[in-house]
């Protein structure tokens, strides 16, 4: 189907003509973290809004899918249904487990969990342990990576992003029989290395935290995600984000997204 979106106009007044978009070429994907923990606004979201998203995401035009189908099919160009939508869960806090799951699970709403490695090792209060991890699977949830102590990878050195992916991938495999191939990069921040390393590590796709939609051109180890918490989390804000159309880009400046003195232009 084509739509025509607010990018679409905005090129028009450019060139004198609207400029069509491709639904089926594109998706969106939803990224929330804490539910029902209001002690931590900037990454929780309230369970009425998460509860007001379910309704509104069921609703016949939209298509809830898997995200490595919606990556699949992207990368063979074989058209998405209009308004595809895809959930992505990180950090796999307890509150995913017993609040978000059970609400997923009853919409019939696929998912996907980013998970580090060492809370779950450790125990940490507040998150999910092996057991839950593999419930989750085993009712079809997809598990992805976030390395094994949710380092911030744009800032660190080679041979400790090196050495942080393969610790978390021995542990999937140690858990989970498996290792993911999608990662949701720690604090949402990438670079060219960061993503050669993850394909080194036997990723194959690769999330942010910026906003934006997903697209069959996107680069697959940076793809964005819109954010969804207490704040920018109302029912009015997700319909926009889930009705939202790509805007292609055709040349990035410079290509490496994370800034040195080096590669700063003026």
């Amino acid at each position: 189907m084509i739509r025509f979106g607010t990018f679409a106009f905005l090129l028009a007044a450019t060139t004198g003509q609207a400029v069509p978009v491709m639904a089926s070429d594109s998706a969106v994907v939803l990224m929330y973290h804490r539910f029902g923990e209001t002690a931590h606004p900037s990454t929780n979201i309230r369970i009425k809004q998460f509860e007001a998203h379910l309704e509104e995401l069921s609703r016949e035009k939209y298509t809830v899918l898997p995200l490595p189908e919606i990556v699949a099919k992207l990368r063979t160009r074989q058209p998405l249904p209009d308004r595809t939508v895809g959930i992505s869960i990180d950090d796999a806090f307890l509150s995913a487990y017993h609040e978000a799951f059970p609400r997923l699970r009853e919409a019939g709403l696929p998912f996907t969990l980013f998970v580090a490695t060492a809370p779950v090792d450790r125990n940490l209060s507040g998150f999910m342990d092996w057991d839950q991890i593999r419930k989750l699977r085993d009712a079809g949830v997809t598990i992805g990576s976030q390395t094994h102590t949710h380092l911030h990878m744009a800032r660190s050195k080679d041979d400790q992003n090196r050495g942080e992916l393969e610790k978390s991938n021995a542990r999937f495999r140690a858990e989970l029989g498996e290792v993911p191939t999608m990662i949701a990069y720690p604090f949402g921040e990438y670079s060219l290395a960061v993503g050669r390393l993850s394909k080194e590590a036997g990723l194959t796709v690769g999330f942010g935290q910026h906003s934006g939609v997903v697209h069959a051109d996107s680069d697959m180890f940076y793809l964005p995600r819109f954010a969804m918490n207490e704040n920018f989390g109302g029912i009015s804000r997700l319909k926009l984000a889930v009705n939202a159309l790509p805007l292609t880009v055709t040349e990035v400046t410079p290509a490496d997204p994370l800034l040195s003195e080096s590669n700063n232009p003026p």
